[in-house]
């Protein structure tokens, strides 16, 4: 079931001028697939939270079964799902949420209130001029996942 509320993007285009114009806002990128149950999960948090965070965030979802979006999911190194990126005025804000990958949210939030918060520290950091920032979730409340790394 593909979301009603939020727009699901599946060219390189429509990322790259998603990215591009969004200002003054952060964008929320996730990257999954509409059949996996975690990127449902996500999604519904994600819709519910639209409205609260249309202020200071923007929220879009990419399909990575595309074949015109690789070249996202392999720059961000998008191995498990959902993962999801933030940008702010076209730059890729990072979390640091205790896990080993800074660049991405992987796994699902517990609960809408647990999204708002991390958007809106991004958003608060971003408007100091910070690209990385603190998650404000306690421990607990982090998705706990091993990197694979390929090749090694």
């Amino acid at each position: 079931m593909e979301s009603v509320l939020l727009p699901t993007l599946t060219k390189k285009e429509e990322i790259d001028r998603i990215i591009n114009n969004t200002i003054d806002k952060v964008l929320v990128l996730r990257f999954g697939r509409i059949s996996d149950e975690n990127c449902l999960l996500l999604d519904d948090i994600l819709e519910k939270s639209a409205r609260d965070v249309s202020k200071f965030a923007t929220v879009a979802l990419v399909d990575v079964d595309s074949d015109q979006v690789q070249v996202y999911v392999n720059y961000f190194d998008i191995t498990l799902f959902p993962s999801t990126v933030f940008f702010f005025n076209a730059h890729h804000m990072k979390l640091d949420s205790g896990t080993a990958d800074h660049t991405k949210w992987v796994g699902k939030f517990h609960e809408k209130q647990d999204f708002i918060d991390v958007v809106e520290v991004i958003f608060r950091g971003a408007m100091k001029g910070k690209l990385i920032v603190h998650c404000p979730l306690p421990p607990e409340r982090i998705p706990k996942y091993q990197l694979l790394y390929k090749d090694v």
